[in-house]
């Protein structure tokens, strides 16, 4: 079930859910706003990437940081939230983009918008310019949104990405 402004609230007063930093003004009717940091990566040109389990972004990526960046029509860039997130073992979410920047061409996600139970980490965003137009986009934008649903048991993510702090 889908959790609401008041039970995420509650989730977040016994500390259940904690979300640093915290703002009650981004918790809305069912969702909670996250923001964009100031850490992008940007892909390198003409590269050939072959794909396995052990592939590392990082290694095709340039790191910068900055309060604000420019998204060409068709740029892909990865970004991360400024929100740190860590959930308990019955409750796992989605990312998922906001209407009003994705009626611009802007597409915060490709595929991986699963958030596992147990996670507490800050969020990667995939993002996507697919406007024909440039986008500039700011450190502190909420930018996306995530929704919370408590799971039928128990479990906990144990992978690679499950106290992930950086880009």
């Amino acid at each position: 079930m889908i959790l609401t402004r008041n039970a995420i609230l509650k989730e977040v007063e016994k500390k259940n859910i904690i979300i640093k930093p915290f703002k009650k003004s981004n918790i809305g009717p069912a969702s909670i706003d996250l923001t964009l940091d100031n850490k992008f990566r940007i892909f390198r040109n003409n590269i050939k990437i072959k794909l396995n389990e052990n592939s590392d972004y990082r290694k095709y990526t340039k790191l910068i940081k900055t309060k604000s960046i420019v998204l060409e029509p068709n740029e892909y860039a990865l970004g991360i939230t400024k929100e740190r997130i860590k959930l308990p073992s019955n409750i796992c979410g989605n990312i998922t983009g906001r209407s009003r920047y994705a009626r611009f061409g802007l597409s915060i996600h490709v595929t991986a918008s699963y958030i596992q139970p147990g996670i507490n980490n800050k969020q990667v965003l995939e993002i996507k310019n697919v406007s024909p137009f440039s986008i500039v986009l700011s450190q502190g934008l909420k930018i996306c949104q995530l929704v919370l649903e408590r799971t039928e048991g128990n479990a906990v993510y144990r992978g690679k990405f499950k106290n992930q702090k950086d880009l």
